[in-house]
């Protein structure tokens, strides 16, 4: 069985892929129209028949694939201090050398199966010398950069967004406002002023930026959404929509605090100091939808982002790194998180008429 993070790759590679499928199809519909099938096209071209047509439908849905695969994996790395419009040229140029190296396979296999021969024959060589010299490579290579331009545009964008909320925008799932129950985790930096005081502000957003990107698989592998970042603060959402969502956030706690401990010694050796917070996860319902006149945003509202932020902010008094809620406790399955968690003495929130059971988790004192 796939594990999330591997769906989650899946999920973000397939439309690479099918935006490549796509965009090969209207041009080799529209270069079939315009040559009337193949009375008209050049020699350098493959004719296509149906198992030609299969061969390069799979073969430019599996370079698609590669290609997200590739972005998510690698290239974005390489090129994640360029400003926009280099990082598309150079991203551009990396990729069309790798299409002709990709092109120097694909052809002569696509010919071999037109002229039904080997493909290190002679007749095949030549066709592909023909090709490579001709207006069809042109062509080719045109159609190659335009899918490779809508892939690039698409990933940054859903980069820029985040995956859920783009899919979410594109399906029109929060279109119209809905009510949902969801969980909510706040998370806030310790010491933050005082950090980014000692290292300055240009080498803080660095190793804020560090910090983010280390707690990530934590929150991708307990299927958790970021919500929003708010400075130092991280907002993690997930839908109640399954029973273990409240153990994925507990879990996610840990996961995050774990990460950090294992970078500790790096973080300590590039900045002289390491990276800590404090958290408070709660659970209730919002209505969630699509908000905003200038900037279109996915946006909750409901009183559970507001209580959770208030428990969040009583960590330091009650001397713990995470406070959890009544609601949270009573859905927690996992015993050994459970007994983790002491009662405190009933909360009277500020702005908040009732009191509220909460819990702080147990330190080592």
């Amino acid at each position: 069985m796939l594990s999330y993070k591997a769906k989650r790759i899946l999920n973000q590679i397939i439309p690479v892929g099918l935006i490549w499928f796509v965009i090969s199809s209207a041009f080799l519909w529209t270069e079939y129209a315009v040559t009337n099938g193949q009375q008209n096209a050049p020699e350098s071209a493959i004719t296509v028949n149906f198992t030609i047509l299969l061969f390069a439908s799979s073969s430019v849905f599996v370079i698609g694939l590669l290609v997200g695969l590739l972005e998510l994996t690698l290239i974005h790395k390489w090129f994640y201090n360029f400003s926009f419009i280099p990082k598309i040229i150079a991203k551009q140029l990396f990729y069309l050398l790798l299409m002709e190296c990709i092109i120097l396979i694909l052809f002569p296999l696509a010919a071999s199966i037109e002229l039904n021969a080997s493909p290190f024959s002679l007749e095949v060589i030549d066709k592909y010398i023909l090709f490579f010299f001709s207006i069809t490579h042109v062509s080719t290579i045109v159609q190659i950069g335009f899918s490779l331009l809508v892939s690039l545009l698409y990933l940054e964008v859903r980069d820029h967004l985040g995956q859920d909320v783009f899919r979410n925008f594109f399906t029109g799932k929060y279109h119209s406002p809905k009510a949902e129950t969801r969980i909510f985790m706040f998370t806030d930096m310790k010491s933050s002023t005082t950090i980014a005081e000692q290292i300055g502000h240009v080498r803080y957003f660095d190793f804020l930026k560090e910090y983010y990107n280390e707690l990530s698989d934590a929150i991708i592998n307990n299927e958790g959404e970021v919500y929003q970042y708010i400075g130092d603060e991280i907002v993690i959402t997930w839908n109640m929509d399954n029973a273990k969502r409240v153990h994925q956030a507990v879990q996610c706690y840990f996961d995050m605090k774990q990460r950090l401990q294992e970078k500790r010694a790096l973080f300590e050796q590039v900045y002289k100091t390491f990276p800590d917070f404090k958290a408070a996860i709660h659970l209730g319902e919002v209505t969630t939808g699509e908000i905003g006149a200038l900037k279109k945003e996915i946006f909750f509202t409901g009183d559970v982002l507001n209580t959770t932020s208030r428990m969040q902010n009583l960590c330091t008094s009650h001397q713990t790194d995470l406070i959890i809620s009544q609601e949270i406790l009573d859905r927690l399955e996992n015993a050994k998180h459970a007994h983790q968690f002491e009662p405190l003495m009933d909360q009277q929130l500020k702005g908040k008429s009732k009191t509220i059971h909460l819990y702080r988790l147990q330190t080592n004192d």
